[in-house]
């Protein structure tokens, strides 16, 4: 499975933006069964949880400092999950990454090492 994302740049504080991955290739299974989700690093910082969406209508995940602000979509027919950003703050600032899964559990949603397939990542810069 490949992931590409897209949609990241640069944004005023109080902006928004729009992150889209594309899956493709052969998958084991429908990609409704997939968990996907979001991932960002920043500059000096370890890699940390964003967003998740359960496998087969299971449901969304976020981490607190975005519940309210960022959303959390996907097409199944489309292969694509969506990352909708909004009031955004120079401490959203990072890579963010695209990730999925057929295996993970819900309790390791927040897991980086859950995640078998990650796309290469999109630079989202949001300044003051």
């Amino acid at each position: 499975v490949q992931l590409q994302a897209s949609g990241g740049g640069l944004v005023q504080a109080g902006g928004s933006l729009r992150l889209s991955c594309a899956a493709s290739g052969r998958t084991h299974s429908t990609y409704s069964m997939y968990a996907v989700g979001w991932f960002r690093q920043a500059p000096g910082k370890e890699r940390e949880f964003v967003a998740a969406s359960g496998r087969s209508g299971g449901g969304s995940t976020y981490r607190d400092s975005v519940r309210g602000r960022f959303t959390i979509s996907r097409d199944n027919a489309k292969k694509t999950v969506y990352l909708q950003m909004n009031n955004l703050k120079p401490g959203d600032t990072a890579v963010y990454y695209c990730v999925a899964s057929n295996t993970v559990i819900l309790s390791q949603t927040m897991n980086p090492s859950a995640y078998a397939y990650w796309g290469q990542g999109t630079l989202v810069t949001v300044s003051s």
